[in-house]
């Protein structure tokens, strides 16, 4: 395999450059990242020295540069994680989400389209659902739940979602789709709620808390993701849409009195701020697709002992 890996030096990316490092270490790996201020070198540093590995800083909306490292490092596989994913920056600032996240992924499509042989994988989020009410526990997102996004950022990555399909469906492109509930785990952006709360405590900073807190998200630890991801590469069916989830429902202010709890740290920390406009009130994911074949994803239920 010689994989290109968009938004490689990002959260979710850098931890999928170094699993697949890890499993396949004979893999030809190219990390592909404009290195935003989500992109980190730091995070694939050690990786950075082996002959199988390259980076290359390009913005994946250049369809000149991108077609370029494809034909030059003979990839046969493309695992698409490059995006724009803060709600919060999408609701000041729309515009960045709508070139990376809609037309950063046409360009990638648009070169599938001219290397059709190569396998691609598109990452996704389960915000393209939208939101479940908080008083029924039962219903969850799954592959066959509309779509009704509620932020720019989920609505971009609607949109790209629609594009890998309509591709795969007129132009034939071998393309998969999966869509995953929030990660946590090393590189973590410290934007994002679990790293914020903790260097914020480590401080002695006011934590903000929108609204009451009690918005659930379904949690999963990020190598958990990238084996899934590496399984759907390996035994997903071509066309098909995946859910990823880690059976870890938790209120946001569950989330961070915990960590004040491992922290030795007050509960006057938190600080109740108004909600963010048009907030998702719950996320929850059934992943039972996923544990079914091709994908076998039966032992990817968060472990006790990573939750926070």
């Amino acid at each position: 395999m010689r994989i290109l890996i968009t938004g490689g030096a990002g959260f979710i990316g850098s931890n999928f450059v170094q699993y697949i490092n890890k499993k396949y270490p004979d893999t030809f790996i190219c990390i592909y990242d404009k290195l935003t201020y989500a992109g980190n070198l730091e995070n694939i540093k050690s990786l950075l020295e082996k002959p199988n590995v390259v980076f290359e800083r390009e913005d994946i909306c250049d369809k000149i540069s991108f077609s370029k490292a494809l034909k030059t490092h003979k990839i046969d596989t493309i695992v698409h994680f490059a995006a724009e994913s803060h709600v919060d920056r999408s609701i000041k600032d729309p515009d960045a989400f709508i070139k990376t996240n809609i037309l950063g992924t046409y360009t990638i499509l648009e070169c599938l389209r001219e290397n059709p042989e190569i396998r691609f994988h598109h990452v996704s989020t389960d915000e393209v659902f939208g939101a479940l009410p908080l008083d029924e526990p039962e219903i969850k997102f799954s592959e066959t739940t509309p779509y009704d996004p509620k932020s720019p950022y989920s609505a971009s990555k609607a949109s790209a979602d629609h594009l890998v399909r309509a591709y795969i469906h007129t132009y034939g492109i071998k393309g998969t789709i999966s869509n995953c509930s929030n990660n946590y785990g090393p590189y973590c952006h410290i934007e994002k709620l679990i790293p914020l709360a903790i260097t914020r405590a480590i401080s002695n900073e006011s934590i903000p808390v929108y609204g009451s807190g009690m918005q659930i998200r379904d949690w999963i630890y990020v190598e958990d993701h990238c084996h899934g991801i590496d399984l759907i590469l390996e035994k997903g069916k071509i066309g098909e849409t995946y859910l990823f989830g880690g059976n870890g429902e938790k209120p946001n202010i569950w989330i961070i009195k915990e960590i004040l709890k491992a922290l030795g740290k007050p509960e006057s920390l938190i600080t109740y701020v108004e909600d963010r406009k048009g907030h998702d009130l719950r996320y929850a994911v059934d992943y039972s697709k996923a544990k079914k074949e091709p994908v076998s994803y039966t032992h990817l239920t968060l472990p006790t002992k990573r939750i926070v």
